[in-house]
């Protein structure tokens, strides 16, 4: 199989193909009716809820989670540093037993790999385990399009993704994808494809799925599965789950192939511990997760299950374009989800409204430096800047920083339009100038009259004029104190 050397960065024009991934901009329009759906609302606050009061335990519980946090950080940025290196290393170690190695540049170039293995080896069924990876790229409706004359049936096994599947739904949480759905929707889809009523029972849903899934798992002729991190000193492929569809996808069907984004790496097989044991209480608030697998190429000699071919794509889709930037900590990301789970704007908005696979603080960061920023570019603003991201990121990426500097990038680009650049170029002149901020507050008070007469509440303005009125849209307009502090101190008061 085709094999290319790693580079450390592309300084090429960008060639990801246009319609490869849907459109992103319209957040702010999305978030407005998502804060207005009540059932949206409770099933994401029920998740969150439960999966922070969760996460703070276990990790409360473990003395050593603050190192294990700063060694997972130091691990990420020598990986990120010696990127060439390591995945050659990965390649070598593939390689060296059995396995095929092929390096993507493109979500295209992955499409076009796994549909042409495909079509060589008659495949018919393609079972998938979860993979954030391939719903960057949209791999299942690329595949179904570009290789109709296969007629190809790829099954989603995870329970939640399989679901989101049959309901023509994508996934709104990078560790639960279907929390957006209730008990009764969940039901009323597995219903569609029982052809009878099935009740809105965990147990007998359950049960319904196991049944149908199991024919796919036998008949598969292609397993896919995405990865948790990739050892390059080893190149065993790490997946963690709480199904067993992971084992099954990568042990039944007799080829399987890995989606891996490059920045899945870590460099020893040692490092693992630092990243199972944070992935899994960060994420969903366990000790450890069910199913912790280890896959390091095809099936050998005497081993009784397992591939007979391994295939282990390496993608980029723009990841490298980040390398030795101000951005490369987003790549520092291990998808546990739990900044998602504290942000307040996700909590109030899920997933959807962004947009993309990823959503939340780590989607409103990487969405834009994967898919451009014109594109994306309301979503550097969807948040708060609270910083509660940072404090409970296992690998304490600054996710509050990286969102100010894109806001930053917008401006310098023009992306945020002239307009909104004036007016962030004025606030700074502004604060730093001791003599034009005591005239703002005077102006400010004196703007405040009028205001305050029209449709103001308690003497506070709700809304601003024209455009500033989209400011307003959301919250309130602050009150400013009859006396600045500099006079009151003057006063002595």
């Amino acid at each position: 199989m085709e094999t290319r050397k790693p580079t450390r960065r592309r300084e090429t024009e960008d060639r990801r193909p246009e319609g490869l991934v849907s459109p992103v901009e319209g957040f702010n329009e999305r978030a407005r009716r998502a804060v207005r759906d009540g059932d949206l609302h409770d099933s994401v606050e029920l998740f969150t809820n439960k999966s922070v009061a969760g996460r703070n335990a276990v990790l409360n519980a473990l003395p050593e989670a603050p190192g294990l946090r700063e060694r997972a950080y130091h691990i990420k940025q020598e990986t990120m540093a010696n990127l060439d290196r390591y995945l050659g290393q990965m390649a070598d170690a593939v390689e060296g037993r059995g396995g095929n190695v092929f390096f993507a540049d493109t979500g295209e170039d992955v499409v076009r790999y796994i549909g042409d293995l495909a079509r060589r080896k008659g495949a018919k069924v393609l079972t998938k385990s979860k993979s954030m990876a391939t719903e960057e790229i949209e791999l299942n409706r690329r595949l179904e399009e570009d290789y109709a004359d296969l007629d190809l049936e790829i099954v989603e096994t995870d329970l939640g993704e399989w679901i989101a599947q049959l309901a023509g739904d994508t996934p709104s949480h990078i560790v639960g994808p279907i929390l957006h759905m209730n008990r009764r929707r969940i039901a009323d889809v597995l219903s569609g494809v029982a052809g009878e009523e099935l009740p809105p029972d965990v147990e007998a849903l359950g049960s319904f799925a196991r049944r149908r899934l199991r024919e796919k798992f036998l008949t598969a002729d292609i397993g896919i599965t995405g990865a948790n991190f990739g050892v390059a000193e080893t190149g065993t492929i790490a997946t963690v789950t709480n199904e067993g569809n992971g084992r099954l996808v990568t042990s039944v069907p007799p080829v399987h192939v890995v989606v891996m984004g490059i920045e899945k790496l870590v460099p020893r097989f040692e490092d693992l511990s630092v990243f199972v044991r944070l992935l899994a209480r960060s994420g969903t608030g366990q000790k450890l997760t069910v199913y912790t697998n280890f896959v390091t190429g095809p099936r050998a000699p005497g081993e009784i299950d397992g591939a007979e071919e391994f295939h282990l794509i390496l993608m980029d889709n723009g990841r490298s374009e980040l390398l030795g930037t101000e951005f490369e900590e987003a790549l520092y990301c291990i998808r546990c989800g739990a900044c998602l789970n504290v942000c307040p704007v996700y909590r109030q908005t899920g997933g959807h409204a962004y947009g993309s696979t990823y959503s939340g603080p780590i989607g409103a960061v990487i969405t834009p430096l994967l898919k451009g920023g014109k594109e994306a570019k309301d979503l550097p603003h969807a948040s708060s800047l609270c910083g509660a991201c940072w404090e409970a990121c296992p690998v304490g990426i600054p996710l509050h920083d990286l969102l100010l500097k894109l806001r930053n990038k917008q401006v310098r680009e023009g992306v945020a339009g002239k307009a909104q650049g004036l007016a962030f170029k004025g606030f700074e002149n502004t604060m730093k100038n001791p003599a034009l901020y005591k005239i703002s507050g005077k102006a400010g008070r004196l703007a405040r009259k009028p205001l305050a007469k029209a449709g103001a509440k308690d003497g506070i303005p709700k809304t601003l004029p024209g455009p500033l009125g989209a400011w307003t849209n959301g919250r309130d307009l602050p009150e400013l104190a009859p006396k600045p502090f500099r006079e009151l101190w003057k006063e002595g008061i």
